[in-house]
């Protein structure tokens, strides 16, 4: 199979969909992978490392996308829609339920994607979005740490206090990977952490593992409410399945907030957000205020360590490309586990939660396929 494997255009996205291990591995297994040129420089990857791991190096776009199988970090981009054709294979992040406009151009596309971040082989685990998760969690503590300076139109409060003067308080929506990670760094750094969340179970083992400065408590919105007075921070960290994700803080909401630049981070934006004051910003241009408060909400946060977050996620995903690429667009949406990241499928919906969202009818993958 012929891989493509090109330059990320988002606004200040450095990562790349493959490192030259990953290159490799699929060169080994007999796949032709062509780089575009200077793809992995932001994440410190050069071009002769991927030539020395048999990869084909070319500055011109039409010959990365000319390919059987397109591997990305971030979903494609309004400039790149055109050069996606009828059943090419894209692999990716995605987040098709907050982006109706990307949803109809892949369907109109004909082409078939699948996504990082519904893959799960038990209907739990999310393993090739966990790596991002974990690297936007921790983030967020550091972005918290930073955004609470006066000077960055915070509180001007320090995230762990000192002697004498009380921490800040940090409040996590959502105790899964991205909420234990946002939690488990903040509360090293000193801060009283308040994790919320709808499971017991998950609360009891956050409980049994995290800091004793990290406090847990069964959410619900009058538990929100109530405790939002406290929070100098807010971390929005709610995720369902390939689904947009649930408004959990409401706009009339921050009038609860502290008046004096409280901050809200929401890890949820490329899934739509969980605050509904949210909406997708920059590295470059990375928080507004709404009502006096300060809201963070960039959608790739992973992006601003490149290098990190790229290896990471290669690691993760080389075995599904392997198998993909292997496989071919017939077997692997009819596989248990590579079916669940098929989203759209030759011009149709095949994923229930993003047919949920736009109110579009859905099939199995392996049936839009067959048509």
């Amino acid at each position: 199979m012929r891989i493509g494997v090109p330059t990320e255009i988002k606004p200040q996205e450095a990562r790349v969909g493959a490192t030259p291990a990953m290159v490799h591995d699929l060169v080994a297994a007999g796949h032709e992978v062509v780089v575009q040129a200077g793809a992995g420089d932001g994440a410190g990857l050069r071009d002769h490392e991927y030539r020395h791991a048999g990869a084909q190096l070319t500055s011109e776009v039409d010959a990365v996308w000319d390919a059987d199988l397109v591997i990305k970090v971030k979903e494609p981009l309004e400039a790149e829609w055109p050069r996606i054709r009828p059943g090419q294979l894209l692999f990716t992040y995605f987040h098709f339920a907050a982006d109706e406009a990307l949803t109809r151009a892949m369907l109109d596309a004909g082409a078939t994607c699948f996504a990082y971040e519904t893959l799960t082989p038990d209907g739990r685990r999310l393993p090739l979005l966990q790596p991002m998760s974990m690297v936007a969690g921790r983030m967020a503590a550091q972005v918290a740490a930073s955004s609470l300076e006066r000077h960055r139109g915070g509180r001007g409060v320090l995230l762990g206090g000192v002697p004498g003067v009380e921490p800040a308080t940090v409040l996590v929506l959502g105790g899964g990977v991205v909420g234990a990670e946002a939690a488990r760094i903040a509360a090293g750094m000193g801060a009283t952490v308040i994790v919320l969340d709808i499971d017991l179970d998950r609360l009891r083992a956050l409980a049994d593992t995290l800091p004793p400065n990290v406090h847990t408590v069964h959410s619900s919105p009058y538990a929100i409410r109530q405790l939002l007075p406290r929070a100098d921070v807010v971390i929005g960290a709610v995720l369902l399945h390939g689904a947009r994700a649930p408004v959990l803080v409401r706009r009339e909401d921050l009038g609860r907030m502290k008046s004096d630049g409280p901050v809200l981070i929401d890890v949820a934006v490329d899934q739509g957000g969980c605050i509904e004051t949210c909406r997708p910003t920059t590295h470059a241009d990375p928080t507004y205020v709404v009502d006096g408060v300060l809201h963070y909400c960039v959608a790739n946060m992973p992006g601003a360590v490149p290098r990190t977050s790229t290896f990471a996620l290669s690691a993760a995903t080389t075995p599904w490309a392997l198998a993909l690429a292997g496989m071919g667009a017939r077997a692997a949406v009819a596989h248990p586990v590579l079916g669940t990241a098929a989203n759209v499928v030759a011009g149709h919906v095949t994923h229930p939660g993003v047919a949920q969202a736009f109110d579009l009818p859905h099939l199995p993958p392996a049936e839009a396929l067959a048509r």
